[in-house]
């Protein structure tokens, strides 16, 4: 069964056509022995390859990489192709969707105007947006948006790229008796965002997985919410003023 993307709660996926990593992934998942409908797949288009024809035919390579019959969620990494390709890339995935090669097509990197040409276009909404998300970079009006309009709320960069030496994070780590990475994360989640935590080190992988048994309280979340720098605080690429 396909999951719903409202029920996701925690996700890690660094996956894309630009990685180049799609055929590492199908290898991975053909030799973990974990059954394909168990895993959720999601993979990414950059503005390259943005236009129609050229989506569709990214959208078949992709599934050859893989060896997959279908990717669970499909996203347009970026906004800079301009309006025209951004739509012709959006349509060619809900036509890859109707096909059955794609059951969830979103974006990244889209700010309120980009996601408004989509409903101007009179096209549905994407499942998901995915955008940098951490107390410093709060991105509130796209959040807000995307809310009105049932958008799931990816957060990319949760846990600050590791720079989590910020006196209200430490003091809310040492009241919890957490590591500072778990905090950040909850964070994201108790706002309602899809957190996706980077790491290589198998143990801070375990500890920023372990995250469900403890809440933080009012006064922790809005110590955490006052630390919003907007666009100052962004520490990526964060493209979503494109063009």
């Amino acid at each position: 069964m396909m999951q719903n993307p409202q029920s996701w709660k925690l996700s890690k996926q660094v996956i894309a056509q630009v990685y180049k990593n799609e055929n590492a992934v199908g290898e991975a998942v053909k030799d973990g022995g974990i059954p394909r409908e168990e895993l959720f797949i999601t993979t990414k288009c950059n503005s390259k390859s943005h236009g129609y024809d050229s989506t569709l035919k990214g959208v078949d390579e992709s599934l050859e990489k893989f060896g997959f019959e279908y990717i669970d969620l499909f996203l347009i990494h970026d906004a800079f192709s301009g309006t025209e390709r951004r739509l012709a890339t959006y349509k060619a995935l809900l036509d890859a969707q109707a096909a059955g090669k794609i059951r969830s097509v979103g974006v990244s990197n889209y700010a309120v105007k980009h996601l408004d040409e989509i409903k101007n276009a009179g096209l549905p909404m994407p499942a998901v947006n995915q955008i940098e998300l951490h107390p410093f970079c709060q991105q509130l009006p796209i959040v807000d948006y995307c809310r009105a309009h049932s958008i799931v709320v990816q957060a990319y960069c949760p846990i600050i790229r590791g720079r989590m030496d910020h006196s209200v994070i430490q003091a809310v780590a040492n009241k919890y008796g957490r590591d500072p990475a778990q905090i950040l994360i909850r964070w994201s989640l108790q706002r309602g965002f899809v957190p996706l935590p980077k790491s290589a080190t198998p143990s801070r992988i375990r500890s920023n997985a372990n995250v469900y048994g403890f809440e933080l309280g009012p006064e922790d979340m809005k110590q955490l919410n006052s630390l919003d720098l907007g666009k100052e605080g962004a520490i990526s690429w964060n493209p979503v003023d494109a063009p």
